[in-house]
């Protein structure tokens, strides 16, 4: 069954705002709008809010986004599942936001779907988010080009050079495990097969470590993952995208 944490009676009275993210770091930025959703989940020992655009297309993409338990569940085993889908001939994409603030740590994602087969219109984000300019990314996605690499690691505003590294996952699993550490002076990120943080060498996929000048200071930020359609354009074959995650780390 899928489990959703309500407050109906709290929010009927106090809606809550939420900023959600603009996370395409390809280079296309849209304009951050603030929403009202009136549905919580719990996942991994954390109260999430979960993106609902209504009627409206926004950002990334832009799509619209929905609070649908087709879209957001969590499910018996604990894992959260995000989903892409289509109802009535539109897109729905699927997004939640952490409800505190966590600062410099080290936010540490299992995923159990092979994400690195997701359709070339598909964006999939694990990501810090204060505005377009104090992000810190992991994404994947081929951007709408299949000759593109599907994974990569960024900074915003990541067409500085040096703010992004991009890399490609051929699995052989759906079990990978994917962190960035922020700290003040530089962000470690890495991704490995299986769910794992002590890896062997044959495990792991790509690691690098930022210490440029757009290292996010504390600011409110949000811990946030959504599953989006590039610009906004439908999957190429036409079929519903889902990401997986078994749990999430805040170290």
């Amino acid at each position: 069954m899928k489990s959703t944490l309500t407050y109906l009676s709290f929010l009927l009275l106090f809606p809550l705002f939420m900023m959600n993210s603009c996370s395409a770091s390809n280079g296309d930025k849209d304009e951050e709008i603030p929403v009202v959703t009136t549905r919580i989940i719990t996942f991994s020992g954390y109260e999430w809010v979960v993106r609902t655009t209504k009627d409206d297309k926004q950002g990334p993409g832009p799509n619209f986004f929905s609070d649908s338990e087709e879209n957001v569940w969590v499910d018996n085993d604990g894992k959260l599942h995000l989903k892409v889908v289509q109802r009535d001939g539109i897109w729905y994409c699927a997004g939640i936001t952490l409800r505190q603030t966590q600062g410099h740590k080290k936010y540490v994602f299992y995923l159990s779907s092979r994400v690195d087969q997701l359709d070339e219109n598909v964006v999939a984000g694990l990501f810090t988010y204060k505005n377009d300019e104090e992000e810190i990314d992991i994404e994947f996605s081929r951007w709408s080009d299949t000759e593109n690499q599907n994974s990569q690691f960024a900074i915003q505003p990541s067409y500085v050079a040096g703010n992004k590294t991009r890399y490609d996952m051929n699995l052989d699993s759906n079990l990978t495990t994917h962190f960035f550490d922020w700290q003040a002076d530089k962000i470690d990120f890495g991704s490995y097969e299986g769910h794992t943080l002590e890896p062997e060498t044959n495990a792991i996929i790509n690691t690098w470590t930022y210490t440029g000048e757009a290292i996010p200071p504390l600011n409110d930020e949000r811990l946030k993952i959504n599953l989006w359609l590039f610009r906004g354009n439908g999957p190429t074959d036409n079929k519903a995208a889902e990401m997986i995650i078994d749990r999430i780390e805040i170290l």
